[in-house]
């Protein structure tokens, strides 16, 4: 019993002690034509430090204009997790290796999460 309630306090304290300033990571989003665009974006981004992590998510449906016309079509969408500093880096990394003419490349800071989590995120992304 003294072992378990030594570890949930241990897990509180490290929790309550992370700090985190908002904005310090971002997480980006791709939209990829298919599974293996995405893959290969996917581990290049992880492989060349980056992000963290990138989550790939399959069968959504993107509705958009383009050149005059609604066009709608399948895509999978990537998730990535990086440092903010990371992404005018991850963005030329996408325009270079993407073969969409105007890859989308958008990021959103990431005001909150779970304090080891977004520790992780920096242990991985160097700055």
């Amino acid at each position: 019993m003294f072992q378990l309630l030594r570890t949930v306090g241990l897990r509180a304290f490290s929790m309550a002690s992370e700090t985190y300033t908002s904005g310090t990571h971002s997480a980006a989003f791709v939209t990829c034509p298919n599974d293996t665009v995405a893959r290969d974006l996917a581990r290049g981004i992880v492989e060349k430090k980056l992000a963290a992590c990138v989550n790939i998510v399959p069968a959504i449906k993107s509705v958009y204009e383009w050149q005059g016309k609604i066009e709608e079509d399948n895509e999978v969408l990537l998730m990535i997790k990086t440092r903010s500093s990371k992404v005018p880096a991850l963005a030329e990394y996408v325009r270079s290796n993407h073969p969409y003419e105007v890859a989308e490349v958008i990021s959103l800071p990431i005001d909150q999460g779970n304090p080891p989590y977004l520790k992780w995120i920096g242990d991985i992304v160097p700055e």
